[in-house]
């Protein structure tokens, strides 16, 4: 049976609507349960300011938070209307003084402030009135040191406020660097569209950017690009998709699981601080050189590179607690072999990195064999710098052949991006805790390795270059790499008895990947161990500490062992 426009209009209008997003009939009932989500395309449609902040915050814990009055019209500006009658209109038809609303409440116990942006109201334009709203906002969330979330949706700033629109920018900016600086979280979720002065000055400027699906978001629109400079734009162009496959957003979250995700990422602000209480069990680590047994390095070197042996992906599926993973290196691509997000030990929030390999020849090709690229090693600092922030626990797990070396590394500046993960690690003040869990090679691991403890899994291997490449450069044939993984000691035996790791994980009898339940058992508890003797040493004495223990190495005097 088809149904005529004229059946929609008169018979079911109450009961049935059109998809804003595809067009298709759907049950009005339905489409609002599923908080605007057309069940056909599962297109997101608009939300309300007010429907957004009672989906996101508990029952009864809003606090409606109001800014100061600003002016009006401050232009005079009229086109075909004046201003001052596009903003009455405006306000009659949402019923809201401005394009904004903003609250302080709780998302699943965790308090937050919220500043939800509504695009009925002129398109959501960023005004001294929206301006006011989020700096109050983020004030709130200083004042109360709570972490801040913003959900914007805009067309861009405001034309009939001028200037002044412009200066809101800055204004919005400045108040989140006072957030930076206090070390509180902000969150952007951004739904559909986010454009302009709102995209390029609070939208992207937090911690950590979700997207709605098929949310775009940019600086220029689709419109003015191709009118400005007659470029055809990609497919999908600036949609979330786009944004998280360029590295700008850290995740795509769907509706239905926004509320969930937020939770999660708020409680482990929440909880920062807290540490793993101690306990009598050992530790499955050995940190004296004379109990480790001797070891053929050519023969660490091939089960270190064995396809089956568990991942960081694995490992944080299994050794850690409640992972997200945030991608990007908000400057144009994600790296997919480093892996950075948050998680818990113990219910002890920690930021997480490392390099991830795979299992097959296909995940193997798409992460590019474990060997990151400049935005990879970029990636990498984001999570380091926003670990400083919240002041949580690093963990690095490393299985990497290397830096990737090809052209286009290179034209990025793969040398530089290596060096400033270096400086970065030198100086993070909270405690870093480093494994190397399959391969760790040459100056591509070594800037994931600046910590406070390096451990090492019994079958993995790190080195200066790979036994072929030193092979070929000092035998001149590469099947004198044997011979050359015993000269370099690439073994974790050797590593301990070089000062460079603290101790080794013992792993199943016949290497991790013959029992991945047990290594991650195993690596659980040894990075419980160790973050315990980490996470109580004030931060200057932490950074000492990792001064002296880097600028010992290659020297007689002192050793290694004072500093530890």
């Amino acid at each position: 049976m088809t149904v005529t426009d004229t059946e929609i209009d008169t018979a079911t209008e109450p009961s049935w609507m059109l998809c804003p997003r595809c067009g298709a009939i759907v049950y009005a009932k339905r489409y609002e349960r599923a908080g605007y989500v057309c069940p056909e395309c599962d297109g997101h449609g608009p939300l309300t300011a007010d429907q957004r902040i009672d989906s996101l915050l508990d029952t009864d814990s809003v606090e409606p938070i109001g800014y100061a009055e600003t002016v009006t019209d401050p232009l005079e500006f009229t086109d075909s209307r004046s201003y001052v009658d596009r903003h009455a209109q405006a306000r009659a038809v949402t019923g809201l003084p401005d394009g904004i609303r903003c609250a302080r409440g709780t998302i699943d116990g965790a308090p937050v402030v919220l500043a939800v942006m509504d695009f009925r109201f002129l398109g959501g334009s960023l005004g001294a009135a929206v301006g006011e709203a989020v700096t109050t906002a983020a004030e709130t969330a200083l004042e109360s040191r709570i972490p801040l979330v913003l959900v914007t949706a805009s067309g861009g700033a405001r034309m009939q406020e001028g200037i002044l629109a412009l200066m809101q920018m800055a204004k919005t900016s400045q108040a989140l660097r006072a957030l930076d600086d206090a070390g509180i979280l902000t969150i952007s979720v951004i739904a559909d569209p986010t454009y302009g002065g709102v995209a390029a000055s609070f939208a992207t400027s937090t911690d950590i950017i979700i997207a709605e699906p098929k949310a775009r978001l940019g600086f220029a629109g689709p419109r003015v690009i191709s009118q400005t400079i007659g470029e055809t734009l990609p497919p999908g162009f600036q949609t979330a998709e786009f944004l998280v496959e360029h590295g700008i957003v850290d995740m795509i979250c769907h509706r239905s699981a926004l509320r969930d995700r937020l939770a999660r990422l708020l409680s482990m602000a929440a909880d920062r601080g807290r540490r793993i209480p101690a306990t009598e069990l050992q530790p499955p680590i050995i940190s004296d050189p004379a109990s480790l047994p001797e070891r053929d390095p050519w023969e660490s070197v091939r089960a270190a590179r064995e396809l089956g042996r568990p991942t960081t992906l694995d490992y944080f599926a299994a050794a850690v607690d409640e992972f997200v993973e945030l991608h990007g290196d908000r400057m144009s691509a994600d790296c997919p072999a480093m892996i950075t997000g948050l998680a818990r030990l113990d219910g002890v929030p920690v930021a997480v990195v490392g390099t991830q390999k795979g299992h097959t020849a296909a995940e193997l090709t798409r992460r590019n064999f474990g060997m990151p690229t400049p935005s990879g090693y970029r990636k990498s600092a984001r999570l380091l710098r926003l670990a400083a922030k919240l002041g949580l626990p690093v963990i690095t797990l490393v299985d990497t052949a290397g830096a990737y070396p090809g052209v286009t590394a290179e034209e990025q500046g793969q040398a530089v991006a290596i060096a400033e993960s270096l400086k970065l690690l030198a100086g993070l003040p909270v405690p870093v805790i480093t494994v190397i869990t399959g391969e760790g090679g040459s100056g591509g691991a070594l800037a994931l390795a600046v910590a406070d403890r390096v451990l090492a899994l019994e079958n993995a291997v790190y080195s200066v270059i790979s036994p072929e490449g030193c092979a070929s450069i000092l035998w001149k044939d590469a099947a004198a790499a044997p011979r050359a993984a015993k000269a370099l000691r690439v073994d974790s035996t050797s590593l301990v008895r070089l000062g460079v790791a603290d101790a080794v994980i013992p792993e199943p009898p016949g290497g991790a990947h013959r029992d991945p339940a047990v290594a991650a058992a195993n690596l659980r508890q040894a990075l419980r161990h160790v973050l315990i003797g980490c996470g109580s040493l004030p931060v200057t004495e932490l950074l000492a500490r990792r001064h002296h223990r880097f600028r010992a190495y290659g020297t007689i005097r002192p050793t290694i062992e004072e500093y530890r």
